[in-house]
This record gives structure tokens, sequence and C-alpha cells, in this order.
């Protein structure tokens, strides 16, 4: 089975032409490269809790100490500790790769 990334899985369209791109401006997630492959996602489609920039609930989301009480308790976050398990990458490396 092919692992969603965030917005495959919350359906946003803020990917690249996607149907709200134009709207609402592409989502910083679907263009980190830095993450690209992370959790065998696109770009940073499946570490999206780490980059700045991304929309929750409607809202953009600040920097990741602002936003991740959010992530903690987001569905798609939860679906891929649970789908990575072990071999989830930590926080802490996934901020170091952005540096």
């Amino acid at each position: 089975m092919k692992k969603k990334n965030c917005w495959e899985f919350k359906k946003c369209g803020r990917e690249p032409v996607g149907r709200k791109a134009d709207e609402l401006g592409v989502c910083p997630a679907a263009v980190e490269k830095k993450l690209d492959g992370v959790h065998s996602g696109k770009n940073g489609g499946r570490a999206c809790w780490v980059i700045v920039g991304t929309m929750c609930g409607g809202n953009v989301q600040g920097t990741f100490a602002q936003k991740y009480k959010n992530c903690g308790v987001c569905d798609f976050y939860n679906l891929v500790r649970k789908e990575e398990g072990g071999n989830l990458v930590t926080t802490i490396v996934l901020l170091k790769k952005l540096e």
C-alpha cells in the first residue's frame, strides 16, 4: 500500500497545481525538498509537523514550537507514527535536516 502524503490524506488542495493552490498558496510541506523520501513521502509530505507555514484547520501555522501542540493531536501525524512504528524519524533529526 502506498503511504499518503499530508495533502492526499487531508485533501487540502495546497499541493502544486492543487485545487486551492492559487487561492491559499502552495503548502511548504509539498515543496520542502530537504525532507524528500522521509517516511516514504514526497518532499515534506510525511513530516509536515516540522515545517513552518503548513495549514491546519484553515489557519496557517507558525513556528514548530507554536504548532507542535496541534500536531500532537492531528489524525495524519498519528497515522504516520503508527505506520512508521520504530522507523519513525525523530523530530530532532527532522529539524536538523531543515537547517
